[in-house]
């Protein structure tokens, strides 16, 4: 199933190749940062744990993160071993480290996604920027050429249904309390 999508994607990855410039490069690779480890939104989180104002966004979050961590890069990942578009063609000049594990789905996708929508379910002033900045990494994901369109769609999706899931699941709770 995974080539014949391939097939389908990349043609789409060697487009974005072409729009490539000096200052695109640079930023693309300082966003997808921003997913690495999922640390930013993991610290993000901590931070807004640390404030009663903010206690239920950044529990959400950390929630939603550990839940997105454990179905998509525990469980996810190595049963269905996607390589990587890197992977398939080395011939693209990468501009970040070349991934080890395996691409199906995207963990910078998801986590950010998980943030982001975390924040715009408690905070919809402050979670618009967020789901911006959640489109831009899984964006740049695709740019570097480091995932497939379906590797980044099925992680955001992904992180927008689990943090509202875990945004329903805190509701339910809170109100029969």
């Amino acid at each position: 199933m995974f080539a014949l999508l391939a097939e389908l994607e990349l043609p789409v990855l060697y487009a974005l190749q072409q729009i490539h410039t000096p200052w695109l490069d640079w930023l693309m690779t300082a966003i997808t940062s921003l997913g690495n480890g999922g640390q930013f939104w993991m610290i993000l989180s901590l931070v807004l744990l640390c404030m009663k104002k903010t206690r239920k966004m950044g529990f959400a979050m950390l929630f939603s993160i550990i839940i997105g961590f454990l179905l998509g890069n525990v469980l996810m990942k190595p049963l269905f071993e996607r390589a990587r578009p890197c992977w398939i063609d080395s011939s693209v000049p990468l501009l970040v480290a070349n991934p080890k594990d395996f691409s199906f789905p995207s963990g910078h996708s998801l986590v950010s996604f998980e943030g982001a929508v975390s924040i715009y379910l408690q905070n919809r002033r402050w979670g618009i920027p967020a789901i911006a900045l959640a489109v831009l990494v899984a964006f740049s994901r695709l740019y570097l050429f480091v995932h497939f369109p379906t590797d980044v769609l099925t992680g955001s999706l992904m992180g927008a249904g689990i943090a509202w899931s875990v945004h329903w699941f805190m509701r339910k709770k809170y109100l029969q309390t």
